[in-house]
């Protein structure tokens, strides 16, 4: 691993229920180095955002989970730990799938998206003391050599679906925790608005005007994306001018 922190320690379990559950378990008993990294073969009871399951067929992906102290960070700014985060997958994904052939965006909030299907997913827990951030656990899931998605064959993808080929997982680990130790050293450096527009330039209809449903209100809406605050909060300005903030789950694209 050629970094100076991250992914330096990593945890190899055969099995687990949860990567996330199983680092979070850890911090209570021992105090892990940062950059420590929990990575299973099989994960029995992945989990994506808001109680969704994250399903990946055994030994063919990855399946991990980041842990860092970012006591540097207000916790207002939690959303900064996604952002990189998502860039770093973008980033290694992009390495290994030309440009020319592959269109890879970052879906907010927490999905990379291939050709439109999704790659990868991320899961993060922050642990708060006295008000402040201690830790984040940091879960994410690539699609690597699994070939098929039963049901979401239409809706998800991999790297071996798109090269038809094996890739290496080691490396392709490798490439995001290399990619997320250069963004996390940015955060440390309070380079917060550099890291914000690389994010946008990477973003799924950034200043373009796409459809969404309001998921509370169930209003059919249109408009583009002009920002995401680093509290995770996500401005779209209407086709009408309005400018509507929403926060994560306030929403869904496509009608």
């Amino acid at each position: 691993m050629d970094t100076l922190f991250i992914g330096r320690n990593i945890i190899r379990l055969t099995e687990t229920d949860s990567t996330n559950s199983y680092a979070k378990a850890l911090l209570k008993d021992v105090k892990a180095p940062e950059g420590t990294i929990v990575l299973a073969e099989t994960q029995t009871n992945g989990r994506g955002q808001w109680g969704s399951t994250w399903i990946a067929e055994p030994l063919a992906n990855i399946t991990c989970s980041l842990i860092i102290a970012p006591t540097f960070l207000n916790p207002e700014n939690h959303f900064l730990i996604s952002k990189i985060t998502a860039l770093a997958i973008k980033r290694a994904l992009a390495e290994m799938l030309p440009s020319s052939n592959y269109d890879i965006k970052i879906k907010w909030p927490n999905d990379i998206l291939v050709n439109n299907k999704k790659i990868a997913g991320i899961l993060i827990e922050n642990i708060l003391r006295a008000n402040q951030l201690s830790n984040c656990i940091i879960g994410f899931g690539i699609n690597v050599n699994q070939e098929e998605f039963q049901s979401l064959n239409d809706k998800a993808c991999s790297i071996k679906t798109c090269l038809k080929t094996d890739t290496d997982k080691e490396a392709l680990l490798a490439k995001v925790c290399s990619h997320f130790e250069a963004l996390y050293l940015k955060l440390k450096a309070y380079k917060y608005e550099e890291v914000n527009k690389a994010y946008l330039k990477e973003l799924l209809f950034y200043g373009q005007i796409f459809n969404y449903n309001e998921t509370i209100a169930m209003r059919k809406q249109s408009g583009a994306i002009e920002n995401v605050a680093d509290n995770g909060e996500i401005h779209i300005r209407k086709s009408d001018g309005t400018l509507m903030k929403y926060l994560m789950k306030e929403i869904s694209y496509g009608y």
